[in-house]
């Protein structure tokens, strides 16, 4: 009897961190590999127009969906499932009053990662933030 294992349904979830840089130095750090490399992945390395991020020996790969710049960044992961909608966003937010700066991420994630999933993020863009000290 072949029993047929479900796909547990991913949840979109939002971060927002205050980041003390300009947009234009922000974005360069979101969407340029080797500026990627300083605090997402081990490596960032691009073939055929996909990003490929390397991690301890296993890689992934993802595409870029859309862009504006200075403003945001969405990649999708390349998967075998065609049906799959997932994504991860980075957006750069400037109030325009006090022309603070935050960096609201995108994800999706499994309920019960999500939380996990978040520290991981929060751990990465204070990375992020360190190199270019905010």
């Amino acid at each position: 009897m072949k029993q047929e294992i479900k796909a547990k349904k991913k949840v979109k979830y939002s971060l927002e961190f205050e980041v003390k840089s300009s947009p234009k130095i922000l974005y360069n750090y979101l969407s340029n590999a080797s500026s990627l490399e300083e605090w997402f992945a081990d490596k960032v390395t691009i073939r055929e127009g996909d990003f490929i991020f390397h991690w301890d020996g296993t890689e992934q790969r993802a595409h870029i969906v859309t862009k504006k710049e200075n403003q945001m960044i969405r990649y999708k992961w390349v998967t075998d499932d065609k049906k799959d909608e997932t994504f991860f966003q980075f957006e750069i937010v400037q109030d325009e009053i006090t022309s603070d700066v935050a960096l609201i991420v995108t994800d999706f994630a499994e309920e019960e990662e999500k939380e996990e999933n978040s520290m991981l993020w929060d751990s990465q863009i204070h990375n992020l933030m360190h190199i270019i000290g905010s």
